[in-house]
């Protein structure tokens, strides 16, 4: 079980900035898709307060996948039965 930990560790490592550069990118491109004037404007605040509140997510994730990477959860046995 502890290396499962430290498996997804690695993985939520990684999730947090390829996460955050597709959603980058993905900015990018709704926002010069859009028309100019108001709705380019618009894109863009929607896209700004998006990323305000998903960046902090990510980093939330890449920390909990260096916890799980140094073993601070390995003491917590999910599986086993505390009757």
């Amino acid at each position: 079980m502890n290396a499962l930990k430290k498996i997804l560790g690695i993985v939520w490592i990684v999730l947090a900035p390829v996460s955050i550069i597709v959603m980058i990118i993905q900015m990018i491109e709704k926002i010069s898709l859009a028309a100019p004037g108001i709705d380019r404007t618009n894109t863009t605040l929607q896209w700004g307060i998006i990323l305000f509140i998903f960046i902090p997510i990510a980093m939330g994730l890449l920390i909990f996948g260096l916890y799980s990477l140094k073993g601070e959860y390995n003491d917590i046995d999910v599986l086993e039965d505390n009757d």
